[in-house]
Parts: C-alpha cells; structure tokens; sequence
C-alpha cells in the first residue's frame, strides 16, 4: 500500500473541514501534507487522525498543520436537541464544562439552558 493510500482518510478528514491551501506531497516512502485549519479543534482532530493511522509518533508522515484563527478553541454551530452540556462532552469530555461555553457565549446566552439550532457558539480554550 503506498503511504497516500495509508493515510486517505486523514486527507479526506482535512477535504471534509475545508482546510485551506492544502499541499500534499510525497518523497520516497513520506507523506508531506501541509495546510491551515480553521481553529485548533479541528488540527488536533487531523492529529488524531494521523495517530490513529500511523500510531503515537509516525515516521513515514509530515505534517505542518497551521491554524487561522487561534483566538477560540473552536466554533460550534448548534443543532437541534443540543445542549451546552452536550457540547461540552463533545469538545473537552466534560459535560459540566458547559459553564465555560456559557461564559464564553454570553453576549448571546442569557440562560445556559436555553440555546437554539443555528447558533454559533465560541468554544473556549481550556
């Protein structure tokens, strides 16, 4: 199996996130990806990617992920039967870290029990 084929699904991960100038190469038996996620959230789930293929410290992979926009862990828009404590298992695998999304989302929450779909929440960093 060629070293793109190994790591597709990390190059369709990073397709399906829109990370933008996208580079990918290789030389001799290495995978040379570089490109710019929107926010840290979504370099580390291509970091997991990456590891979840080719183990904790893969050799035949080089990747110079950048982020655009590290001022937020991420941006999340809210989908129907959502709530903070949900997105908060998501993001940080805590569901009473839902009092830093409130925080961080004031100027739109009034009451962290009360979101709605298609807003977009700022997802702090930790």
């Amino acid at each position: 199996m060629s070293v793109k084929a190994k790591y597709q699904p990390v190059l369709d991960l990073g397709e399906k996130l829109g990370i933008k100038d996208g580079n990918v190469t290789v030389e001799g038996n290495t995978l040379k990806v570089k490109g710019e996620a929107n926010t840290p959230y979504e370099k580390d789930i291509l970091w997991d990617k990456i590891k979840e293929i080719g183990g904790e410290h893969p050799s035949d992979i080089k990747a110079n992920i950048t982020v655009s926009d590290d001022s937020v862990y991420h941006r999340h828009t809210v989908k129907s039967g959502e709530s903070l404590s949900k997105i908060a298992k998501h993001y940080y695998g805590d569901p009473m870290k839902y009092k830093e999304i409130f925080s961080a989302n004031t100027n739109i929450l009034s009451n962290p029990d009360v979101i709605h779909p298609d807003q977009v929440l700022v997802i702090p960093k930790l």
